[in-house]
């Protein structure tokens, strides 16, 4: 690493985005990976998709709980 940067013709903010939307990745240990990707295979969706509605069903039953 340099002792001293040049930040003379820097530009704050020059690479936000305000509408910018962050990803986090979620990772999944792969027999719950491989299973779930076998059933959204033969439903033809996609994995993401098929882990959402999952995860939105035990939503609903989580607050139907409450």
């Amino acid at each position: 690493m340099k002792q001293e940067y040049d930040f003379s013709k820097a530009e704050r903010g020059k690479f936000y985005r305000p509408d910018a939307q962050m990803n986090l990745p979620v990772y999944l240990d792969d027999e719950v990976k491989s299973y779930l990707s076998e059933r959204a295979d033969a439903k033809g969706i996609g994995l993401g998709e098929m882990v959402n509605d999952l995860l939105k069903k035990d939503i609903a039953l989580i607050e139907g709980v409450k």
